[in-house]
């Protein structure tokens, strides 16, 4: 066990030495395996994070929520000519399932605002914001949290009272470091007092931020633009029950809309019924393409550098053929010879991927500070780069180390002379 120990530690000098020596040549060849490693674990490392991110923002929702509208989450068989006939999801509708459906646990009706608004606070004026006109059930739906105040109450959403609810940001710019709530401000050219101010949520990956997004109850909208706004579409959120058979729930709320809008049998579905963790599994498809993808591009790269290693181990036998004879001469074995040069290659990857793992490691620093997106350098994602770092040593390092240590001595003089 000793001889082994001593074996692979004078190996391991050499091959060190032998670095050393030929700087410029161990500096080209660190190039290639470097670049690989940075490319497979920047891939990595910025699909993961993106898989974070969206997971992220998609915490607060239940996945069996379900999104009742005219419009599907994903590709659907009705042809566009026929979904563009598709008539809106309406309040009465809302009413309706909200008396009649099984298993509820929530149901709030709620406008996607198709275009953004100018919100005004005495002098200041704060531009590109959403406006999120909902039931007041959505605090419940969506999972809402305060920094100060309230959302709206029933009565106050049936009624259809001009308060408003602010995201973080919009409170921030609107008002600095004075208090909002019970402050008047100005949508539409009417007034609204602020009732409630959302904890920061942080930047999203989607359109809708609640952090530059205000919360208005959907009844006010409604008296002032009525149902068919093309600026507005209308949509239902609807929770059931835990531990509820979904098809079944689906199938239902299917059935009970039919039945109100008078379709016959004959005749397809006008709406569709969204189920939030069909959206998620077609999240996680993509991202899961985007890994796959960007996995094999970047397999391209890391080929290039092993080919490098290769390369540069065939040079470096060569040129060391009457080393090794000599050393064969004065008694080396195989074993040693071979381990000699399997160290160099496994040696100059592993440090070519961690000055990759290096990179990706600064960079995601300075991109999550410009761009405030968290960029994860994950420890699996480092253990796979040295890894895989250790698997192109020996690959490429193999075949020359086996042809080095299988060289006759005398001939290895010889040709070096």
């Amino acid at each position: 066990m000793v001889i082994y120990v001593r074996l692979l530690k004078e190996s391991f000098n050499f091959a060190v030495n032998a670095l050393r020596n030929n700087k410029l040549r161990t500096l080209l060849s660190l190039l290639g395996v470097t670049i690989g490693i940075f490319s497979i674990i920047a891939v990595l490392s910025a699909v993961d994070s993106l898989d974070r991110k969206i997971k992220s923002d998609l915490s607060s929702l239940d996945k069996n929520t379900v999104y009742l509208f005219n419009r599907s989450f994903g590709p659907t068989d009705v042809p566009k000519w026929k979904r563009e006939q598709f008539p809106n999801i309406s309040y009465k509708e809302f009413e309706y399932l909200k008396r009649n459906l099984n298993d509820l646990d929530a149901i709030c009706f709620q406008f996607f605002s198709l275009k953004q608004e100018n919100v005004k606070f005495e002098n200041k004026t704060v531009s590109q914001i959403t406006i999120s006109p909902s039931s007041y059930e959505l605090a419940d739906i969506q999972k809402l949290e305060f920094h100060k105040g309230r959302f709206y109450n029933e009565s106050e959403s049936n009624s259809g009272q001009q308060v408003a609810v602010l995201g973080f940001d919009v409170a921030k710019k609107l008002f600095d470091n004075l208090d909002p709530i019970g402050r008047k401000i100005r949508i539409y050219g009417q007034r609204f007092t602020v009732i409630g101010v959302l904890k920061k949520k942080g930047a999203s990956i989607f359109d809708e931020q609640d952090d530059t997004t205000i919360f208005l109850p959907v009844n006010y909208l409604r008296r002032l633009y009525g149902e068919n706004n093309k600026f507005l579409l209308p949509a239902v959120l609807i929770r059931p029950k835990q531990n509820v058979d979904m098809e079944a729930f689906k199938a239902e709320i299917s059935q009970k809309l039919r039945s109100f809008r008078g379709l016959k049998v004959s005749e397809i579905d006008n709406f569709f019924i969204n189920v939030f963790s069909g959206f998620t599994d077609m999240l996680n498809g993509i991202i899961s393409g985007l890994r796959t993808g960007g996995i094999i591009i970047a397999l391209f790269s890391f080929l290039v550098g092993g080919f490098g290693i290769a390369n540069i181990m065939f040079v470096s036998v060569k040129e060391r053929t009457n080393l090794i004879g000599i050393q064969k001469s004065l008694g080396a074995k195989n074993k040693f010879i071979l381990f000699q040069f399997l160290f160099e290659a496994v040696i100059l990857c592993i440090i070519g991927g961690f000055i990759g793992i290096m990179l990706v490691w600064i960079i995601s620093l300075v991109l999550t500070n410009v761009l405030e997106f968290d960029f994860v350098l994950s420890l699996s994602n480092i253990l796979w780069g040295f890894v895989l770092s250790f698997i192109v040593g020996l690959i490429s390092g193999i075949i020359p180390a086996i042809s080095a240590s299988k060289l006759d001595p005398v001939e290895a003089i010889r040709s070096g002379m």
